[in-house]
């Protein structure tokens, strides 16, 4: 077995990205942060609202492909 790293944003090859998309889309975008803490406290909350959803983190996760079905 060999590690190969994967290349950054690369969504088809590390589900991960498309977590941080989501959470830029839907509660990370437009919007005026006060300061570094202020940003910090927002992102925090909206991950734990994320992980209170395993279902959602699967649904954005999941590969067709890597399944043998389109999604």
């Amino acid at each position: 077995m060999t590690l190969v790293p994967l290349p950054s944003k690369s969504p088809e090859l590390n589900p991960v990205e498309n977590i941080w998309q989501y959470m830029r889309d839907n509660w990370l975008s437009n919007r005026i942060f006060k300061s570094y803490e202020d940003i910090v406290d927002h992102c925090c909350f909206n991950w734990n609202k994320l992980v209170e959803r395993p279902w959602l983190i699967t649904s954005i996760g999941m590969r067709g492909w890597a399944h043998g079905s389109t999604f």
